[in-house]
């Protein structure tokens, strides 16, 4: 039975039909992404799962005493609390409930027996086959095992974390209930790359049910056992990853396309068939032009895909060969040093991406890179003949109470872009606003509109330098893969900050990468490849230190007494520490192979719909391994330093 389903369900707001006779399951276990267009009803559906709005018609069903926690995109905290007060407050009802059986056996204490002292022993009863059920009597317990679990500071105060923190303060806050289904609005805002692995390794091994939404395709295809699109009214679900909904998703257009063409065939043969006018006024022509009449309708019912953004950048003349040359920059605010001694060539026509953990020093590094800020020290020598377009992820460009067509051209109605003039309207019309919001204020915008907004306006300018700060925030996929497009196919240098790793993966030729401490370093690839090449020197490196200690000479050790080399003689295994030290390895081994088999069970996740006892188990048993690999790992290092 599945934990949640909606059948025929509708939802409106005005004439736009977010949900059209929809339906929609999910099943124990079951790990769900829920993708679909910006303004779609995304957030809307996630809202009616749980439980927080209603859809205008439809028939809801979910299992009795169902758990389900909702973590909205930007979650709200008292930004004074303690982490610790914050998550505890997910268990508001069972401490609630534990104040109230407090107060009960006080009563019932004081209490002479009769019809009162009956009333209270029953709702003490109650009251403790509640705590029983939902664990509550050990609330202090599981805030502070769900801390260290997630790699939270419970005295930390929320208002001084980063968004990254607070992003998991706000999921310790969810996962501490323990519920049955986990609902996420864009999990992955204001993480970086660590943090986003960090929450994929969390969600494949979680019990519960997860429907998600996120435009992150890396992780969709790492966490997803299921896509569900929302598609013009409808949700459409398709088995697996990202990856096998691209390939399925394709082959339904295709075949929807195909159908429709056959059907508006057929329509305009009837239409010229009307024309000429019925002979006679038989039971077959009335029939025929019932059908005819039905036809209309259903023509007028379908609602078409919506179509794509039209991307098309203003190319400015050439700039020089050069664009930048960094030669032993070195910047530090205060005491911190956010760029040490880097050097690097920024050519025409690359394109590089800056990637490194919140707080690196990106944006700095870019205006470095611009001339915008000067090194404290080194020399940063600019090319000639920029033309720069900026987009910042915190759309300070963008004016909230001019209009969008004021924003796009202002004090005149055309756009000119590579040198064809465009209406401001219909240049609009390519990043999918209708006419009739060409005068509405840009603070009615939603933020996925407001970057297309922001992109509009980017490309309404000649430019040979493209600067592109966290553009991927708030758009949907379809947009996502057309920029690509446009910036692989872009003739001029492009300067690139993302959390997005597909992003990165398929424009980018080079990574400006951060190794902490201020110091940068350049890869030549995309993120994966940046990925393989920071593995293999750490690899090289740790190899080369294990090199170097085995071929330091003797004569370079400390020379020891003779009293202590009989010391250090004497001190020598057992026989019994000797063979579990012998049997260490092969124990590690045995119990990485066994982790690693579970996690793939449990990444599949069909292991919940076929059996929950089992899937809670591996689940379970896949926690336990990283205790027993503790206690192996220490013992190992302590027999081995002891025999040295």
């Amino acid at each position: 039975m599945s934990l949640y389903s909606i059948s025929d369900a509708q939802l409106a707001f005005g004439h736009v039909a977010l949900l059209d006779h929809a339906d929609f399951s999910l099943e124990a276990g079951e790990r769900v992404g829920l993708i679909g267009r910006n303004g779609a009803g995304k957030s809307s559906l996630l809202k009616i799962v749980a439980g927080l709005t209603k859809p205008d018609d439809g028939l809801v069903t979910r299992q009795s005493e169902l758990s389900t926690v909702y973590v909205p995109q930007e979650p709200e905290f008292e930004l004074d609390a303690p982490v610790f007060d914050v998550v505890a407050s997910g268990l508001t009802d069972a401490r609630a409930h534990l104040d109230d059986y407090d107060e009960v056996v006080h009563k019932l204490a004081d209490t002479p027996e009769g019809a009162e002292h009956d009333a209270l022993l029953a709702r003490m009863n109650a009251l403790q086959s509640s705590l029983d059920l939902h664990d509550a009597w050990n609330w202090r317990t599981r805030v502070a095992t769900t801390l260290a679990q997630i790699g939270l500071d419970g005295d930390a105060r929320v208002g001084a974390l980063s968004g990254g923190m607070k992003k998991r303060v706000a999921l310790a806050r969810a996962l501490v209930v323990q519920p049955d289904v986990l609902l996420l609005d864009e999990p992955t805002n204001h993480l970086d790359f660590d943090g986003i692995r960090w929450l994929e390794d969390l969600l494949v091994t979680l019990r519960t049910g997860l429907l998600f939404i996120t435009h992150d395709r890396a992780f969709l295809d790492r966490v997803a056992t299921r896509i569900v699109e929302l598609d013009r009214g409808r949700l459409l679900s398709y088995p697996g990853n990202f990856s096998a909904y691209q390939t399925r998703k394709a082959q339904q257009l295709e075949v929807e396309q195909v159908e429709a063409a056959k059907f508006d065939k057929l329509l305009a043969q009837e239409e010229v068939w009307i024309r000429k006018g019925v002979e006679a006024r038989r039971t077959r022509s009335v029939g025929r032009i019932a059908r005819l009449v039905e036809m209309r309708q259903e023509r007028a019912e379908r609602r078409n895909v919506q179509g794509n953004v039209r991307l098309d950048v203003g190319q400015g003349e050439k700039s020089g060969k050069i664009v930048a040359e960094l030669t032993d920059v070195t910047k530090r605010y205060g005491e911190r040093t956010i760029v040490d001694n880097f050097t690097a060539t920024v050519m025409r026509g690359d394109k590089i991406g800056l990637v490194g953990p919140n707080g690196a020093g990106k944006t700095t590094l870019l205006k470095l890179i611009l001339g915008e800020i000067q090194p404290d020290g080194g020399r940063v020598r600019t090319g000639t003949n920029l033309q720069v377009a900026y987009f910042d992820q915190m759309r300070a460009q963008l004016d909230l109470d001019k209009t969008l067509a004021d924003t796009i051209s202002p004090g005149s109605e055309w756009v000119e872009v590579n040198g064809v003039k465009k209406h401001v309207m219909s240049y609009l019309g390519d990043f999918l606003f209708a006419p009739e919001r060409a005068r509405s204020p840009v603070q009615s915008l939603s933020g996925g509109e407001r970057n297309r907004l922001l992109l509009a306006r980017l490309f309404a300018r000649p430019a040979n330098v493209l600067v592109l700060d966290e553009p991927t925030n708030d758009l949907d996929i379809p947009t996502l893969e057309l920029l690509e497009e446009l910036l692989t196919d872009y003739d001029g240098t492009v300067l690139l900050v993302s959390h997005d790793r597909a992003f990165l993966d398929n424009v980018v030729t080079s990574v400006f990468a951060s190794e902490g401490g201020g110091k940068w370093r350049e890869y030549v690839g995309g993120f994966s490849d940046w990925q393989i090449q920071r593995e293999r020197s750490e690899q090289i490196a740790q190899d080369a230190a294990r090199q170097n200690a085995r071929d330091t000479p003797k004569e370079d050790a400390p020379k020891e007494s003779a009293a202590g080399r009989n010391a250090q003689r004497t001190v020598k295994l057992s026989f019994k520490e000797q063979r579990e030290l012998d049997a260490l390895p092969e124990k590690i081994a045995a119990l990485e192979a066994e982790q690693k088999a579970i996690g793939a069970q449990l990444e599949d996740g069909s292991i919940f719909a076929k059996d929950a006892k089992e899937g809670a188990r591996l689940s379970e048993r896949h926690a336990a391994i990283d205790e027993e690999l503790l206690v192996a790992l220490e013992r190992w290092e302590e027999l081995e330093a002891k025999r040295k």
